[in-house]
C-alpha cells in the first residue's frame, strides 16, 4: 500500500494546486519513484489511497501498468497512516504487505532496500519490519531520530534520549491481522508500532544508501542535486 492522500501542508504553496506525491525530484514524481521501487522488488499489485486533489493522482496513475494500481478512495475522510490501511484491507488481501509513504526517497549504495526487507522478513518473530535510515547521513532531516536498534534487530523508541541514530524511512512490512483491534476512523500507524514494541516484535532493516527528506519547497533543489550527483537505482 502506498500512502498518497495527505495534505502536504508543509509543502505549500506548491500543494495548494499539486498533490505532494506528484512533486518531481530528478524529473520523476515522488510517487513514481516509490512505485518503481516496488516494481523492482517484484510487487505486482499496489493499493494507492487518495484524498487531497485526488483526481490528479488518479489521472496520473491511469497509464501505469506496473505495478497494477487499485485506488482506495478517502475523499470523504482523511484516515491517516493507520486508518487508511484499515479501510483498504479488503483490497490488500490476507498476506503481509509493504506499507510505504509516497514521498519516501533514497539513493541506494548497496543492497536494494525493499528486496533486503523481503528477505529479512520473519513472520514467526516479527509483527512489523521497518526500513531505517541513518539520521546523520540523511539529507534534509533535522529531527532527533526515532529508534535505537538492538543487536538482535529489535527496535526501541528514542523516548527521553536527546537523539537516536535511526529514523523511520517510510517503508514497512505489516501483517493484516494487526488491524483487528484498532479504532474506527483516523489513527496513526504509531499505535501498531508501540504495540509491537511491547511484544518485542518490532524490527528494523538498515538502508544501505542515503535517505532524502523532502518536506518543504526549499528541500526540492537539494534533493534534485543529490539524485543528480550519482545515478539512482530507481
Amino acid at each position: 500500500m502506498v500512502l498518497a492522500a495527505g495534505l502536504g501542508q508543509r509543502m505549500r504553496p506548491i500543494t495548494d494546486t499539486l498533490p505532494k506525491p506528484l512533486v518531481k525530484i530528478a524529473g520523476r514524481t515522488m510517487l513514481d519513484h516509490m512505485l518503481d521501487r516496488l516494481t523492482d522488488a517484484g510487487v505486482e499489485d499496489a493499493v494507492v489511497n487518495v484524498h487531497h486533489l485526488a483526481g490528479q493522482v488518479e489521472a496520473h496513475l491511469a497509464g501505469r501498468t506496473s505495478p497494477r494500481i487499485t485506488i482506495s478512495d478517502e475523499r470523504v475522510e482523511l484516515l491517516e497512516t493507520g486508518g487508511g490501511v484499515k479501510k483498504a484491507l479488503p483490497l490488500l488481501g490476507p498476506s503481509p504487505f509493504f506499507h510505504t509513504n509516497s514521498d519516501a526517497l533514497w539513493r541506494e549504495t548497496g543492497r536494494p532496500a525493499m528486496t533486503a526487507m523481503a528477505e529479512a522478513w520473519q513472520p514467526e518473530r516479527m509483527d512489523i519490519l521497518l526500513l531505517l535510515a541513518d539520521r546523520e547521513a540523511s539529507l534534509g532531516f533535522d529531527g532527533a531520530g526515532d529508534f535505537f536498534l538492538g543487536e538482535d534487530g529489535r527496535l526501541a523508541r528514542r523516548g527521553t534520549a536527546a537523539s537516536a541514530p535511526w529514523i523511520y524511512a517510510g517503508v514497512a512490512i505489516l501483517k493484516p491481522e494487526l488491524f483487528t483491534d484498532t479504532p474506527a476512523g483516523p489513527f496513526s500507524l504509531n499505535l501498531l508500532f508501540d504495540r509491537a514494541i511491547a511484544r518485542g516484535r518490532l524490527f528494523g532493516e538498515r538502508l544501505e544508501g542515503r535517505w532524502v527528506h523532502v518536506g518543504t519547497p526549499e528541500a526540492i533543489a537539494p534533493a534534485d542535486a543529490a539524485f543528480a550527483a550519482q545515478p539512482v537505482d530507481a
